[in-house]
């Protein structure tokens, strides 16, 4: 504890840094996300080919593709957006399925209702399709959050510093003290945003309050498959 306290100016440093990284990649992949998959569900062509890419992107280790960019874009090595370009496209991956997924759980009988009274395409997606779709987005946003806020850490082995610098330093120094502070510090940070998810997303759906159950259930799962990756 003593260690914290005269530490604490590093340690606040490198984790609101580590919450700058963070947020990004969770605002962008959601944003990209949605469109593909729409693009994904509305032609059944393009599903498997999109789904399959978005697979073979979330199975590309980190640490390679971080070390891999600056060669690709012009960056350079220790810039933080390369770090920030990887974790975007792995919440993209993550979330093109569940997007695919959960607008295709719409049933066919509420869209043909909502065309049936005169909803275009656009309004009908914005205001029928996108909204019972909401809870499945949100548990899968959930999980691209927990994911993001891990492998931010992993850019610390590049130089970028974040919380993943004390997993590092304490373990050269065999000092556990260090590892435990960038442990519990990512840990906190991951529940931060959970927590402000489910309140965004009840603010959102309030309609979804007494439906929380199934939805919370799918997130833990997704959580726990994201977690073994």
């Amino acid at each position: 504890m003593n260690w914290v306290v005269t530490n604490w100016s590093q340690v606040s440093e490198y984790g609101l840094a580590h919450i700058w990284l963070s947020i990004p990649p969770i605002v962008l992949g959601f944003l990209i996300s949605v469109p593909i998959g729409w693009v994904a569900n509305r032609y059944r062509l393009s599903r498997g080919v999109v789904l399959t890419i978005a697979g073979i992107l979330y199975a590309i280790p980190s640490l390679p593709l971080f070390t891999l960019l600056p060669s690709l874009i012009g960056t350079r090595i220790l810039d933080p957006i390369n770090v920030e370009i990887a974790l975007t496209l792995y919440a993209v991956a993550l979330m093109v399925r569940t997007t695919a997924d959960a607008l295709a759980a719409v049933s066919d009988d509420v869209k043909l209702s909502a065309s049936a009274i005169g909803f275009g395409l656009w309004r009908r997606f914005f205001g029928v399709e996108l909204p019972l779709a909401g809870p499945v987005l949100l548990a899968g946003l959930r999980v691209v959050s927990v994911s993001t806020v891990s492998l931010v850490t992993v850019g610390s082995v590049i130089g970028i510093n974040s919380l993943g610098f004390f997993f590092l330093d304490g373990y050269q120094r065999a000092f556990p003290t260090e590892v435990w502070v960038g442990i519990i510090g990512t840990v906190l940070i991951a529940l931060a945003f959970d927590v402000l998810l489910v309140l965004l997303g009840r603010w959102l759906m309030p309609w979804t309050r007494r439906q929380g159950g199934a939805t919370r259930n799918l997130a833990v799962v997704q959580s726990e498959t994201a977690v073994l990756r």
